[in-house]
């Protein structure tokens, strides 16, 4: 309630001292004229420095994505060593008709094996994208080429390995079983 009290003797004290002058009649139509008059030339400056900022990075991304384009892993490996792409696919396919044939020998005596076998040709199969890279980015390719003939083989040989020591299990699990039923 106090501030109410000052706040009116305030007004009272100060009575006759306010500014009671009324602006001229066209005031307020200039106000209004040059706030619409800097707002425009503000919307005006502001979009255009954009526009064409970007309109010249579209155009220059477009042109750059036309006259470069990366070739694949694949495609460059070609064209160090054009052998390699056969020998690729052959060694390829033979792990994977071994890997399959691996699968199908699956049985809760063999899944560990199996499962290790397959984490270590997931390895080896990393290693060889890593030779690969190195062979794009411009290692020894002699050197290069053999390591990615000796990954294959290695590839090949545990896979072998594995489908003899599964065959070896299963021959072992048939004798246990004759023995056991006679």
């Amino acid at each position: 309630m106090k501030n109410n009290i000052d706040i009116d003797n305030l007004f009272k004290e100060l009575k006759g001292s306010f500014d009671t002058q009324e602006p001229s009649t066209t005031h307020t139509a200039n106000f209004i004229e040059k706030l619409n008059t800097s707002n425009k030339r503000h919307n005006k400056r502001s979009w255009k420095p954009f526009a064409i900022a970007a309109s010249i990075a579209f155009l220059c991304a477009i042109g750059f994505s036309y006259f470069y384009q990366k070739q694949t892993t694949n495609e460059q490996i070609a064209e160090i060593a054009p052998e390699i792409t056969e020998t690729k696919f052959y060694f390829a396919s033979l792990i994977n008709n071994q890997v399959n044939e691996l699968k199908k020998e699956t049985s809760p005596s063999t899944k560990k094996i199996i499962d290790d076998t397959l984490l270590q040709l997931t390895k080896l199969e990393n290693d060889y994208k890593k030779l690969e890279q190195n062979l794009v980015n411009g290692g020894n390719t002699k050197l290069i080429l053999s390591a990615i003939i000796t990954n294959y083989q290695t590839r090949i040989d545990l896979v072998k390995d594995v489908m003899e020591q599964i065959d070896t299990i299963k021959n072992l699990k048939n004798y246990n079983d004759e023995n056991f039923t006679l």
